[in-house]
């Protein structure tokens, strides 16, 4: 992404180019680096950012669409290109819609949660990551006739839960769009046991929750955009699993590796391609905007559009999946 958008900026367009460190906090406090086409060599195959990034909301600050007017100003910018998620790219439409900013978002994020686009960059590269694990826990839970439950990011959309688990061959998948009843998780389980199928794997969504009332939901902290601290289904479905059926069962919290790495080549050529976009976008004034995938074809949509919404898993997609269930 990064790479594409100095390449193009400066060789095509004959821009000069600055990346602002730790995401928000960098624009708010004017930390950023000059980016050459040689300090971006090397980069296509290397996941994260070279930039890295924060939890800062501009917003938090009375005075944070004003420093990074001001801080744009100072560097003689005349734009801003804004890679992230739903809270990067949410500030980055109200500081486009409030403050008249000129911001192009670009959606990345491993939620795939993002509206305007059918797929973030990010969501293979997690999903691949999430299947080989789920495909070697396989091993374990068959020869220790263990149940595996797998725990995997996602807040508000099951996108990686869905695609790993079914991917992975899952027997369970258990998403945020829909609250789940352990008793019918518990009896999935249970009849793969009178089949003769010792093992059993249960994908789970960090932000999946019980039907109210009927499992214990606990809650954390919450960060600067307002969001839970997620994490402790996999350990709580454990339990609750061991506890009903007396089957051995063992979580596995897959974590930040989820996030790390080296992208899939589809990544790769998808953030290529929105960064090539998103220059294109900027070199012709048209602020506001986020290059999106439709289809197989990279176009722009209105920022405040793509962040309206979250892009959840459909009831149908869900229901498909349940075919292989138990």
């Amino acid at each position: 992404m990064i790479r594409a958008i100095v390449r193009k900026g400066i060789d095509r367009y004959g821009h000069a180019i600055v990346g602002f460190r730790d995401g928000w906090r960098g624009a708010l406090e004017n930390s950023y680096e000059e980016l050459t086409i040689e300090s971006t060599r090397g980069i296509l195959p290397r996941g994260g950012t070279i930039l890295r990034s924060s939890r800062t909301n501009p917003f938090r600050r009375d005075d944070g669409p004003a420093r990074i007017s001001e801080n744009l100003a100072t560097l003689h910018l005349d734009g801003l290109i804004a890679i992230g998620g739903e809270d990067t790219l949410g500030a980055a439409a109200r500081l486009h819609g409030e403050d008249r900013l000129p911001v192009v978002g670009v959606p990345k994020t491993i939620d795939n949660d993002l509206g305007g686009t059918d797929m973030t960059f990010g969501f293979d590269t997690a999903v691949q990551i999430a299947t080989e694990a789920i495909d070697r826990l396989h091993t374990t839970a068959e020869s220790h006739n263990r149940v595996m439950i797998v725990e995997v990011m996602g807040r508000h959309a099951g996108w990686i839960a869905l695609h790993s688990g079914l991917a992975g061959g899952a027997d369970v998948i258990l998403i945020p769009e829909r609250p789940f009843d352990i008793d019918e998780v518990v009896r999935l389980i249970r009849r793969r046991h009178s089949r003769g199928r010792y093992f059993s794997i249960v994908v789970v969504a960090e932000g999946a929750t019980p039907v109210q009332g009927t499992m214990e939901a606990v809650q954390g902290a919450t960060d600067e955009f307002g969001h839970i601290r997620l994490g402790g289904i996999g350990q709580r479905l454990e339990r609750e699993i061991a506890d009903r059926t007396g089957y051995d069962a063992r979580a596995t919290v897959l974590g930040h590796i989820q996030r790390g790495g080296t992208p899939t080549a589809f990544d790769r050529v998808l953030a290529t391609r929105l960064g090539l976009s998103a220059v294109d976008a900027a070199n012709a004034g048209r602020w506001g905007v986020m290059p999106a995938l439709h289809g197989t074809r990279i176009e722009l949509v209105p920022l405040s559009e793509a962040v309206a919404d979250l892009r959840t898993v459909p009831v149908e997609e869900y229901e498909a999946a349940e075919t292989f269930f138990g």
